[in-house]
């Protein structure tokens, strides 16, 4: 499994094709947090943000590797395992940029409330920051997974489906990202951080979910 993880990684670090969402995400950052705001708004702005971002890493992932090169790896790893080697990498490559993300959002940020009449602590400002990020990634891995090869092969129908899923799991009642999120912007008002360690925990669980279905299905579908 490291061989294949490394194999995928160096993929995708040689592509290019991540740059796209790298920079489409910093430009998210660079128009919606600026210095000086508070925190955990800041924190959850950017943490929503990285959910799109996940899930389109994941459908580079997935197609980064060329037909003539996944017949020969899945003949001697398993279909499988090939496609949960994109999946992880993909999901470790927007938890890196999301513990980035939130690094720089708490050092340039004002550590307040919404309305900057009290202090917020900085370190579990970050560190809610950060469990929320991780749900975002979780949770747009899981939409990548679930729209993208095996499940769907046409562009026309994959692409407007990870969009909108990744809509849906950013903004409706119920989803951990949407939790995680709303639970930072709750904590700005009201000067009480709470880690999101329950959306955390769903988000984990519905990504291993998806993965699961993912994998299991790769190995009945040919690309």
């Amino acid at each position: 499994m490291t061989a294949l993880l490394c194999y995928q990684a160096a993929l995708l670090v040689r592509s290019q094709r991540w740059l796209p969402p790298f920079i489409l995400y910093a430009v998210f950052l660079g128009v919606g947090v600026q210095g000086g705001q508070p925190v955990l708004d800041s924190l959850g702005y950017a943490a929503a943000a990285l959910l799109p971002v996940a899930a389109w890493l994941v459908r580079i992932c997935v197609g980064n590797e060329p037909p003539a090169a996944r017949a020969p790896v899945a003949a001697a790893a398993g279909p499988g395992r090939a496609h949960l080697a994109c999946l992880l990498v993909a999901l470790a490559s927007a938890a890196a940029l999301g513990t980035v993300a939130t690094l720089v959002v708490t050092l340039i940020s004002d550590p307040v409330t919404s309305d900057h009449q009290s202090r917020v602590a900085p370190f579990p400002a970050g560190a809610a920051g950060l469990l929320a990020a991780l749900a975002c990634a979780l949770l747009g891995t899981a939409v990548g997974a679930l729209t993208s090869w095996p499940l769907l092969r046409s562009p026309g129908r994959a692409v407007p489906a990870m969009l909108l899923a990744a809509l849906l799991s950013v903004v409706v009642t119920g989803s951990p990202a949407q939790a995680a999120v709303s639970g930072l912007v709750t904590g700005s008002q009201s000067g009480q951080v709470q880690l999101p360690l329950l959306p955390l925990g769903a988000a984990a669980l519905l990504t291993a979910v998806a993965i699961t279905v993912a994998c299991a299905l790769t190995s009945r579908r040919s690309p």
